[in-house]
């Protein structure tokens, strides 16, 4: 019979990871719901932001801005196109090349999104002074540098 020596485990609620995923669940879960109700999915949100800004992007600048896959990027457009949210052009010499643009319906539910967005954070962070919410920020982007994290969360 072997015997294991009994080494002292570590609870779960001593790992810092242990409550980023905590907090990072609820926060997820509150938006996901939220933008739900709008008929468009986190990662859809997340496309329709980034155009926001732009007349239009081709589907690579997307992936490449967000850390996706074109292939990702492909279908969440589709999906898009199909909610009539955005719109595809062809190039006049190459009909390969693909932009994107918003629609105008697109245009229109970018804001209220983006509301939705703001109201989550102010559910969860809203309590929080400008200080620790400063803090908070810097270290959570110091973590995504000394990693080298680039893909956007999108689910």
């Amino acid at each position: 019979m072997v015997v294991m020596s009994m080494t002292q485990i570590s609870p779960l609620e001593s790992h810092l990871g242990y409550w980023l995923r905590f907090v990072s669940n609820q926060v997820s879960h509150a938006f996901r719901r939220k933008v739900a109700s709008q008929g468009v999915t986190v990662a859809e949100w997340v496309v329709l932001r980034e155009l926001y800004d732009e007349e239009q992007l081709v589907p690579s600048a997307i992936a490449e801005r967000l850390g996706m896959t074109r292939g990702a990027i492909s279908k969440l457009v589709d999906r898009l196109e199909a909610k009539t949210l955005v719109s595809r052009s062809a190039g006049k010499t190459d009909r390969r090349f693909q932009a994107v643009a918003l629609t105008e319906a697109g245009r229109r539910l970018v804001p209220v999104l983006a509301a939705l967005a703001d109201q989550n954070d102010a559910e969860f962070f809203g309590h929080l002074d400008q200080s620790e919410r400063t803090t908070i920020e810097r270290v959570m982007r110091d973590i995504v540098r000394r990693q080298g994290l680039r893909a956007v969360p999108v689910d």
